[in-house]
């Protein structure tokens, strides 16, 4: 019975931390900081008596990690069957730079400063937020950069390679 209020706590528990972190945003995951790290351990600290209770035993403690994993399989097996619950709980794509032009209204919605993604441009190899076609949050809290720059720089990378073959 002990083992029954164990996997119910940590199934509630990791409901909790998922419906959580997506009503504070995406980016949260993705993009760790410091302090984004000491959150995330000082939130597993916080709610692992909530899991186990007073069993602070080798089963008790099997008994909550094995729940945990089961319901994270569950949830993975229902966000790819069915699709619109993988909107509701991951959330969509978001567009923050289209055509050279930062969508201003999108980077204020996601929380994410000039500073970031300037960041994130730089990241990928682009000098300024003019020179990329398109740049989009992920769901998973990365953001992808495309440009013509990474075309060129590609293709010239692949020419001087076939060039060195022959």
């Amino acid at each position: 019975m002990d083992y029954l209020v164990i996997a119910g706590s940590s199934a509630a528990v990791y409901i909790f931390i998922v419906v959580a972190i997506r009503l504070f945003g995406k980016k949260e995951i993705a993009q760790l900081s410091v302090i984004d790290l000491t959150f995330i351990l000082l939130i597993s600290n916080a709610v692992q008596n909530a899991m186990v209770g007073p069993d602070t035993s080798l089963l008790g403690g099997l008994c909550a990690a094995g729940t945990l994993f089961a319901v994270n399989a569950l949830l993975k097996f229902l966000l790819y069957r069915f699709p619109k619950l993988s909107g509701v709980v991951q959330g969509h794509t978001v567009m923050l730079i289209y055509d050279g032009k930062v969508q201003t209204e999108n980077l204020r919605k996601t929380r994410i400063s000039m500073e970031e993604l300037e960041e994130t441009v730089r990241e990928h190899g682009v000098r300024e937020i003019s020179e990329v076609n398109l740049a989009v949050l992920e769901v998973d809290g990365n953001i992808s950069v495309l440009s013509d720059n990474y075309h060129e720089q590609t293709s010239h990378k692949r020419k001087r390679r076939e060039k060195q073959q022959l």
